[in-house]
């Protein structure tokens, strides 16, 4: 255990930001899956308006790099894409 009052002060910021990132990371896997889980071109893109949005505010807060957030924005657009050259085949 830590015997300094710098060190106590850091183990409680470290243990609040650790349950902060645990939750904006969570959002991001719900909001993924939510989008990967849809059926149709419409609701992907409506579901997919709400992913990024949760991903840039996660990134804007530094939960997660800007660049790992524009990556999974590609991803889950391109998903998205597939779908509706899917409904149009």
């Amino acid at each position: 255990m830590a015997h300094h009052k710098s060190a106590l002060k850091r183990i409680r910021q470290n243990r609040k930001r650790r349950l902060y990132n645990r939750s904006k990371k969570r959002l991001i896997k719900d909001a993924m899956r939510q989008v990967k889980q849809a059926t149709s071109y419409e609701e992907g893109m409506e579901k997919l308006r709400k992913a990024m949005s949760v991903l840039d505010r996660v990134s804007s807060k530094g939960v997660i790099h800007k660049n790992n957030a524009a990556n999974k924005k590609s991803e889950l657009s391109k998903l998205v894409l597939r779908l509706k050259e899917q409904q149009n085949a």
